[in-house]
C-alpha cells in the first residue's frame, strides 16, 4: 500500500464525518423550527423560544424568499426547507472537494479519464 494514500485517507476520512456531523446537527434545528412552526408552538416556551434562537441565523439568508404559508396560525415556513435544502447541497460539495485532494495512483487516474471520455 501506498503510504501517502494511507497518510491522507483518514483526515480526509475524518473531514468529510465532521462535515456530515454538522450538516445532521443543522438539519435536525431546522427540522424542529420548522415542525414547531407548522405546530403553531408557543414562542415563548422554553424549547421553542430556543430552537428558534439557535437556528435563526441559519434561516435568516432565506426568510424572504418565498411568503409564509399560515393556516389557521400555523405556519408552513418554505425558506426553512429551502434553507435545509441549500445547506445540504454546500455540505456535498464540501465533501465533493475533500474527497478530489485524495492522492491518486496513475492507473486508476487514467482509468477514470477513461471512463468520462
Amino acid at each position: 500500500m501506498d503510504s501517502t494514500i494511507s497518510q491522507t485517507t483518514k483526515p480526509l476520512y475524518r473531514g468529510t464525518q465532521i462535515v456530515w456531523y454538522i450538516l445532521g446537527l443543522l438539519e435536525i434545528i431546522l427540522a424542529f423550527r420548522f415542525v414547531l412552526k407548522l405546530l403553531a408552538a408557543n414562542p415563548t416556551a422554553g424549547f421553542s423560544n430556543f430552537i428558534y434562537k439557535v437556528s435563526l441565523p441559519f434561516a435568516m439568508p432565506f426568510l424572504n424568499v418565498f411568503r409564509v404559508t399560515k393556516i389557521e396560525g400555523n405556519i408552513f415556513e418554505w425558506t426553512t426547507i429551502l434553507g435545509m435544502l441549500v445547506y445540504g447541497l454546500i455540505a456535498w460539495g464540501i465533501v465533493k472537494i475533500l474527497f478530489m485532494s485524495k492522492s491518486v495512483a496513475t492507473p486508476e487516474a487514467a482509468a477514470k479519464l477513461d471512463k468520462e471520455e
